[in-house]
Parts: structure tokens; C-alpha cells; sequence
């Protein structure tokens, strides 16, 4: 089909993204709607999809990011636009979304506006609060993330140019959840919880994927420390954080950003090969393969000391498959500071 080949930017792209992309509308609308109906038997299913819904929706932004779904640029940029509504991140931009990922991958390290481990040891009153939320299993520190994109634009000059574009989808947003909660009140703490479960799953496969230096050169050109770091060390310093080696299928639920090796060698190949280039390219070699078991023990155990720590580079992760493996809070590619 020659308007297919001109449209996506691999052949064999049409059928992945209609069923993921069709996948992300229809639980978000879907599960929307069953959140509005009376009766736990809707609202538990509905919680889960909506949730599960916006997981999708965030890694295919992730693909676009990489300019990986479409040919052409403006395409991947109107279908990523789309996207940050459906995971309620329309606030960021989604070129400044690009330019952060794009940091992350040129400079081999966690590229940031500011580091908000200094500012948190600071503040005791507000460090605890965080702690306290934390130990509730309360994503409190990607909440704080998310919520600095809208308060940035108003704090820093270099920032003022989004201001109108976070008013204008505060207002809307607003909008939208008061006509939602006149029909049903309770929509509004079911939406709370999707999207907290959301937080919590974009979190858990975000921690663990790199030991990666925190660089506060987001709003700087490109610094010549970045050429220190070379694919050697981005290889040994990325680990691919699978949900199961055993069954493959399993690692769609988070549309096989698990692989993260192969995805960092290959960025522009789409998520739907990265299972099979995985073995291709390390076969049975799991030196930087961590799995679902051990990182949920690590997940659970260092969710208080993780929101000020910063791994240092080449931390022998793998002598306990993980499980001492502290992590990194605040790096998602949704939160464009």
C-alpha cells in the first residue's frame, strides 16, 4: 500500500498502531464512561482500563518522540498533541517533551532544568510530607513533577512562553471535570486513583532503567563533559527492566519500553520489534537484563531513601539482581523540566 508506506514510518506499522492507538482511545473513553456509572462492578474495570489507557498513550508518546510512528514530523507532533490529553500532560509541550528525551539520549544522563534533591533537603517540613505520602505508596514526588510543568512557565523567564498554554488547558481541563462531576460526583475520586495507578506504573519502569548522572543542562546548550560518555557507557549503564523473560506478551502491558537496551542502540526501530531484536542482539546474555521479581522488593524497600537519591554511574546492580538497586525518582520523559 504506497500511501501507507509514505504515511508511517516502517511498512509493517499500520496494524501495531491502530490496535494501540485504538487501544488507548477506546479505554480512555470506554473506562471514562463505566467511571460514571453507579456500581463497583463498572467502576473497578473501569479504573483499571482508564489506567492501563494512559500507560499505552505514554509510550506512544515516547514513540513519536523518536519520530518512530510517522514519516513526517508535524504527524508524529499532532499525534503526540493527542496523547498528552489522554494522560493528562497537555500542559508540556510536546517539542519540549522531544527536546528533553533527546538530551537524555545524546548526553547519557538524566537531563534536568533543576535538581530537586538540594531544594528538598532544604525544606525538612515539606521533605517530610513527601516521605510520609511516599510510605503510603503515594506517587507524591511525580505528582510534584507534573505539577512544576504548570507552575514553571510563571516562575522562570525562559519559560514564559508556555504560560498561556497552561492556562488555556487549566481552564478546559477544569471545565470538563465539572461537567463531568455534575453527572457523577464520584468520577472524580475514581479519576484520582487511575491516574495515581498510572503515576505508579510509569514510576516503577522509569527508576530502574538507567544508572545515570543527574545533569541540571536542560536549559543549556549541549556541554563537552556529555562527550565523555560514550556507547560503552550507555550500554553498561542501561538495563532492560523486563516484566517477564519467559513470556514475552507479558511486556506488552507496558508496550516493551522493558527492553530498554536495544531500544537505546536502536531508537528509531518501533516498539512492536524490540522483543525479537532483544534476542537478536544479546541472545541468552543478561548482564543487563533485571527482572519484575527482584525490582518490585527494590521498589517497595528504598521508596523513601529513592526520592534523594542519585545513583552513581557503574553501580554493580546485578550481584543481587537489583534488589539493593536504590533507583532515580523525578526523570519521566512526560514532565519537560
Amino acid at each position: 500500500m504506497p500511501s501507507t508506506t509514505k504515511t508511517f514510518r516502517h511498512d509493517d506499522a499500520l496494524l501495531p498502531t491502530l490496535l494501540a492507538t485504538g487501544y488507548a482511545l477506546s479505554g480512555y473513553l470506554v473506562g471514562g464512561y463505566w467511571m460514571l456509572i453507579d456500581g463497583w462492578y463498572f467502576n473497578l474495570p473501569g479504573v483499571l482500563w482508564f489506567a492501563h489507557s494512559m500507560v499505552i498513550a505514554a509510550y506512544l508518546i515516547h514513540e513519536a518522540a523518536h519520530q518512530s510512528v510517522f514519516r513526517k514530523k508535524q504527524a508524529n507532533r499532532w499525534y503526540g498533541e493527542l496523547l498528552l490529553w489522554i494522560t493528562g500532560s497537555s500542559y508540556s509541550d510536546f517539542n519540549d517533551i522531544v527536546h528533553k528525551h533527546n538530551r537524555h539520549h545524546s548526553d547519557r544522563a538524566d537531563i534536568v532544568s533543576f535538581d530537586f534533591r538540594p531544594i528538598l533537603e532544604k525544606h525538612p517540613f515539606f521533605l517530610k510530607t513527601l516521605q510520609i505520602l511516599e510510605w503510603a505508596y503515594i506517587p507524591a514526588l511525580e505528582i510534584l513533577m507534573h505539577t512544576l510543568v504548570i507552575i514553571l512557565p510563571f516562575v522562570k523567564t525562559n519559560r514564559r512562553q508556555r504560560r498561556l498554554r497552561v492556562l488555556s488547558v487549566l481552564v478546559v481541563r477544569l471545565a470538563l471535570f465539572a461537567w463531568l462531576a455534575s453527572i457523577s460526583i464520584h468520577f472524580l475520586w475514581l479519576y484520582a486513583l487511575a491516574y495515581l495507578l498510572f503515576l505508579t506504573v510509569m514510576r516503577f519502569m522509569d527508576v530502574h532503567q538507567h544508572t545515570y548522572e543527574v545533569y541540571e543542562t536542560l536549559d543549556s546548550p549541549r556541554g563537552p563533559e556529555a562527550r565523555l560518555r560514550d556507547r560503552d557507557f550507555e550500554e553498561h549503564n542501561t538495563y532492560s527492566n523486563l516484566l517477564s523473560v519467559k513470556y514475552p506478551w507479558i511486556n506488552l502491558l507496558v508496550l516493551n519500553f522493558c527492553y530498554h537496551n536495544v531500544h537505546h542502540h536502536q531508537q528509531l526501530q518501533p516498539w512492536y520489534r524490540l522483543p525479537k531484536l532483544h534476542k537478536q542482539m544479546y541472545g541468552d546474555d543478561e548482564q543487563q537484563v533485571l527482572t519484575f521479581r527482584h525490582l518490585i522488593k527494590s521498589f517497595h524497600k528504598y521508596r523513601i531513601p529513592r526520592i534523594l537519591n542519585g545513583d552513581p554511574i557503574d553501580l554493580p546492580v546485578k550481584h543481587d539482581e537489583g534488589e539493593s538497586f536504590i533507583g532515580v525518582d523525578g526523570v519521566s520523559f512526560l514532565t519537560a523540566h
